[in-house]
């Protein structure tokens, strides 16, 4: 049995949340489980090492910011969170393999390190996953199916402490056969909706009442996709790119999860 998301909870109740070490894999978002809720956000970095007809190879880079206390109830109000709790960094190596023009294979290898500024404890990371990538539709408007099998897992320095899981994740991201032109953008909406089953049932930690089990999650969203990078060189970010803007609601197991989105959702 895998335990993890203890970030969303509060830290002083638990001896060793490192389990925060996965928030790059589980998404930026406010996740709320019995009660108690916090924020993830991560901020995705990426390089292009080397590219061709057939295959492209890229530095994969997210800083992932935890923090705690962070409601639901906070994010209208526009009140921002008033300190980081955790903090990780995952460099790794991505491979795209490009079978044609519908279908696309991905792999990548993550080795990473993440920082509990509460406990001032550290963790290990690491991440390995295979994923396919299949196109259809009209070459304007384009529907995107994916399936993803990754593992993700870390090791404490506070107490040796290992946990790991593996998950399978399947979803359909839907064009809506409409654009806009912003400036020299294009600006397409999209919708979403996706499956996820872990092969171990996950455990969520509370500090107060019964702790949730669940096996599955299932979500929904909208992004709005630009057919170019924006960057942020305005307020001197110019490493920092997204291609894709959104939101999204995750449920399961007793799991609610609103998630912000700065990639493909998928």
């Amino acid at each position: 049995m895998t335990t993890y998301y203890a970030f969303a909870e509060e830290i002083t109740s638990e001896p060793d949340a490192s389990h925060y070490a996965f928030a790059n894999y589980l998404g930026s978002g406010i996740y709320r489980t019995s009660g108690q809720s916090a924020a993830v956000v991560n901020i995705p970095l990426g390089f292009d090492l080397e590219e061709s007809d057939e295959h492209l190879l890229k530095l994969r880079l997210t800083a992932s910011l935890g923090f705690f206390d962070y409601s639901f109830n906070d994010l209208p109000g526009g009140s921002f969170p008033k300190s980081v709790g955790t903090l990780t960094l995952t460099p790794g190596i991505e491979y795209h393999w490009l079978v044609d023009d519908q279908l696309t294979l991905e792999s990548y290898v993550d080795l990473g390190y993440g920082h509990n500024f509460s406990t001032h404890s550290h963790v290990g990371i690491y991440s390995t996953g295979l994923s396919s990538l299949y196109r259809f539709g009209s070459s304007e408007y384009s529907h995107v199916w994916v399936n993803r099998l990754y593992y993700a897992g870390y090791k404490s320095n506070q107490n040796d402490n290992t946990e790991g899981y593996s998950v399978l994740k399947t979803g359909i991201d839907l064009a809506l056969n409409y654009d806009w032109q912003w400036d020299d953008i294009r600006v397409e909406p999209r919708m979403f909706v996706a499956g996820h089953w872990y092969f171990n049932q996950l455990k969520f930690v509370t500090p107060v009442g019964k702790n949730i089990l669940t096996s599955y999650t299932y979500e929904i969203g909208s992004t709005l996709a630009f057919s170019k990078p924006i960057n942020f060189s305005a307020i001197g970010l110019d490493s920092i790119e997204i291609d894709h803007f959104g939101l999204s609601y995750q449920v399961g197991g007793g799991l609610k999860v609103w998630r912000l989105i700065f990639e493909f959702p998928l």
